[in-house]
């Protein structure tokens, strides 16, 4: 049975205008096509400058593409994420499209423990059995307890980044999104990361990612899908 198709891109480009040079345009994407299924993890490969994370920005609507179209299965139907308006766009992503980037977006005061149960707040769950997942994945991710309770600013850049992580990956999203999610951790936690995208992808999420160190990339890839950096006009 073939999976499930997930997300299309059709003849996907993106151009910023730079205001400061006169609005000369830079043109970072040009004519992309890609196909996600559930169930498989698509890692974006290339030099740097190819537009990588730019294409993961366009994708979850952080930018608007300058042109083509990025479909999203939504609901139980198709929306493109080009053309969608705000609420459409938050809605998707709160149940369906998922994003873990490089940093952790600090937020002052608020334990580290609530940053990763937030998430399963908003989708409903009581407030007890929220935290203690939070807490258990905050543990197979190698946080030590003593700092659930404080908030994450004081942090080594490894630990905030796990806590990114967790709470990215304690919804079960049907697409995730990652942004060299692992590139802060050690061998041991890159091995926890591997594992908890193995068993999304088994649950049935479509994953699409970033990940520049060449073992973590081989093995979580299903396929790779080539970029390269366009040619300056």
């Amino acid at each position: 049975m073939t999976a499930a198709l997930m997300l299309e891109l059709r003849d996907v480009g993106k151009s910023f205008e730079l205001h400061h040079q006169h609005g000369a345009r830079l043109d970072v994407l040009r004519g992309l096509d890609l196909r996600l299924h559930a169930g498989e993890c698509v890692v974006l490969s290339g030099p740097s400058g190819a537009g990588k994370s730019t294409l993961l920005r366009v994708i979850y609507a952080n930018y608007r593409a300058s042109f083509g179209a990025v479909h999203v299965r939504h609901a139980g139907r198709w929306l493109d994420l080009a053309r969608a308006m705000p609420h459409e766009v938050l809605d998707v992503r709160r149940h369906t499209l998922g994003y873990v980037s490089q940093f952790l977006r600090v937020i002052p005061r608020v334990p580290a423990l609530d940053i990763v149960a937030e998430p399963l707040l908003q989708a409903g769950m009581d407030e007890r059995e929220a935290r203690q997942r939070a807490g258990n994945l905050l543990h197979r991710l190698n946080v030590p307890e003593r700092l659930w309770l404080l908030p994450p600013g004081t942090f080594s850049g490894g630990e905030q980044q796990r806590v990114n992580i967790a709470r990215g990956l304690i919804v079960r999203r049907p697409i995730l999104l990652l942004d060299e999610p692992t590139a802060s951790l050690d061998a041991a936690n890159r091995d926890v990361v591997a594992q908890l995208l193995a068993e999304a992808r088994a649950d049935g999420s479509a994953v699409l990612g970033i990940f520049h160190d060449e073992d973590m990339r081989d093995r979580v890839a299903t396929r790779l899908f080539p970029m390269q950096a366009l040619e300056a006009a």
